[in-house]
């Protein structure tokens, strides 16, 4: 389904929501107009702009074009109906429309005072992040050091609460995300012509997400290729000791040499002049198996490479995401917004990106040219030291005309990048139980890292089951740089950390229930033996059974008789003591 945006563009009209047909139409849903309640028969939306405004929540306003209801009234007027307990999803058609609603939701904060590009947008940002604080949007960056002022705008701490993350996915919940993943998990093939049928909405649904290609795009509205250079972009220093000004958010979109499969990842690239910059591609991503294929082939020593900065929210989210290799990230973001990712083809490379791009980099990285990158302070709170990484070259610059810069910082927890670490956390947690089908939750506590903390809760049902499903998620793509896993019982809340630490530390006998194995760590990892391999442990903290060797009894746990509490309950207010109750 098109946005309402571009539907008017293309004055074309488009059904108001994907899998709505005429005929079912009664059951679907009404429309509430003139105090009467009708039908919704053949309602397909056309353009008016200010339904942009009206979308996402269930039981809003959406504007309609009346002279497209011929079933409810003949007059070529544009009304207000309801749409009682029915969704309307509309994508945000670009970073733009995305601005507009948190504008509206008061989760975007515009700082017009001058504000250095070089640690002070840090600092600000930094306190705004733990404080639990908004968007924020700097209308005039500079560089003092280098006395420069910058014509964009630079946009930061984008998706960092989980307002803003279910805003950006346009769910009321991300556990929303989640119940369309199992759902899609969950089809099965259909047993007779009824089940086929009944089928087709559903394959029709999973096909519209595929991305689409354009022949133009706002994304090249202003094309650089001779005269191409990174001066002009609010670049940040982010941190005392980082090596240099990093671009922090891009979506890296490479091809493989070997089965010509394309990748998104983000990764950091430090600007060493106006033309070139690092590419800390870490060795377990995506890019940089692309960039080792490229020597194995010896087919050539360049590989082009094409870097989108600022796109909607979901497609943003998709290049951060721990996907399984051989599911493309646009694809996915497609996914996410129930809309296909528009790509158009780059200028001066085989590659192609997102059309609705604020900023594109097209370029190369080469074989020849690998550099000191480094030092960075990243996402674990410590500076990640110097190392040898590909040098991207730029080739051509485009851009909107009006482009805005996104940015974002990592260090010390919580900050912008926890809440995508959240989101990932809720968004697979239906893949994980598809694997693994015994886990109940997880929780990855922004102090752990991501990698340096995971708590599960499981249904045990044999003895050694904490250490069986340690291990499977060790051996996960997404999960296996896993430094410390705690598994506990299935009744045990892994978010409340309380909980957590009270039972996990009652259950455990060190000696009996931490395991250690070897195996490969982030590359970010500073305390291992050596780079990207290194220990991790587990810590079996469920109750234990005589079956694994436990022969003593095993309390039971302190509860109040329910009859008591109940009494208390009705008490508590004549008692006086406030609130505790």
């Amino acid at each position: 389904m098109l946005s309402i945006r571009r539907a008017a563009r293309k004055v074309k009209p488009t059904p108001i929501r994907r899998g709505f047909h005429p005929r079912n139409a009664c059951a679907e849903g009404a429309l509430e107009w003139g105090g009467l309640t009708r039908p919704f028969p053949h309602a397909w939306a056309l353009g008016d702009p200010q339904a942009a405004s009206s979308r996402r929540t269930p039981g809003r306003f959406v504007y309609l074009r009346l002279d497209l209801v011929d079933a409810i009234c003949n007059a070529s007027s544009t009304q207000r109906y309801f749409i009682p307990s029915r969704e309307v999803v509309v994508a945000y058609w670009d970073l733009h429309e995305f601005v507009e609603c948190l504008e509206r939701e008061g989760e975007l904060k515009r700082i017009s005072i001058p504000a250095d590009v070089e640690l002070e947008i840090t600092e600000i940002t930094d306190r705004v992040s733990k404080a639990g604080g908004p968007a924020l949007w700097f209308e005039n960056p500079h560089w003092a050091k280098n006395p420069t002022r910058y014509s964009m705008p630079l946009l930061i701490n984008l998706l960092g609460s989980r307002r803003r993350m279910e805003l950006a996915l346009e769910v009321n919940s991300l556990e929303d995300v989640a119940r369309r993943i199992e759902e899609l998990l969950e089809m099965k093939p259909p047993e007779g012509f009824l089940d086929k049928v009944r089928l087709l909405p559903k394959l029709a649904e999973l096909g519209s997400f595929f991305p689409k290609s354009v022949k133009s795009a706002p994304a090249q509205e202003v094309v650089e290729t001779d005269q191409a250079t990174l001066a002009s972009l609010p670049i940040m220093k982010c941190w005392p000791q980082d090596g240099g000004h990093f671009i922090t958010f891009p979506l890296v979109v490479t091809r493989s040499p070997k089965t010509g499969r394309r990748n998104v990842g983000c990764y950091r690239m430090q600007v060493f002049d106006n033309r070139t910059t690092g590419m800390h591609w870490q060795i377990h991503k995506g890019g940089a198996e692309h960039f080792r294929w490229l020597e194995r082939q010896g087919q050539g020593r360049r590989m082009e490479v094409a870097v989108a900065i600022g796109t909607d929210p979901a497609t943003l989210l998709s290049g951060v995401l721990p996907l399984p290799e051989d599911l493309d990230e646009f694809l996915f973001a497609g996914f996410l917004r129930q809309e296909p990712v528009e790509l158009v083809a780059c200028r001066t490379v085989d590659l192609e990106v997102p059309a609705n791009a604020e900023i594109v980099l097209e370029g190369y990285v080469d074989l020849d040219d690998i550099r000191v990158e480094g030092p960075f302070g990243d996402h674990t709170g410590y500076y990640s030291l110097e190392d040898k990484f590909p040098a991207f070259h730029l080739t051509c610059l485009t851009r909107r005309r009006d482009p805005i810069y996104v940015s974002t910082i990592v260090g010390p927890p919580p900050m912008e990048d926890y809440w995508m670490g959240y989101a990932v956390e809720r968004i697979f947690l239906p893949l994980l139980r598809k694997q693994i089908p015994e886990v109940v939750d997880m929780h990855m506590p922004a102090e752990g890292i991501f990698h340096n903390l995971l708590i599960v809760a499981i249904r045990k049902s044999y003895p050694g089951h904490a250490r069986k499903v340690m291990h499977a998620i060790w051996g996960l793509p997404g999960a296996m740089f896993s430094k410390c896993i705690v598994v506990l019982d299935h009744d045990v809340d892994v978010h409340n950390l309380r909980e957590v630490a009270w039972k996990a530390f009652n259950h455990i006998d060190p000696e009996r229930d931490i395991q250690f194995t070897l195996g490969p760590v982030d590359q970010l990892e500073h305390a291992s033996r050596l780079p990207s391999f290194g220990s991790k442990m587990g810590v079996d903290a469920t109750a234990k059974w005589p079956s694994e060797g436990f022969t003593r009894p095993w309390p039971d746990e302190i509860r109040m008789d329910p009859e008591v509490k109940k009494k208390v309950d009705a008490l508590w207010a004549s008692l006086g003591l406030g609130t505790g109750g």
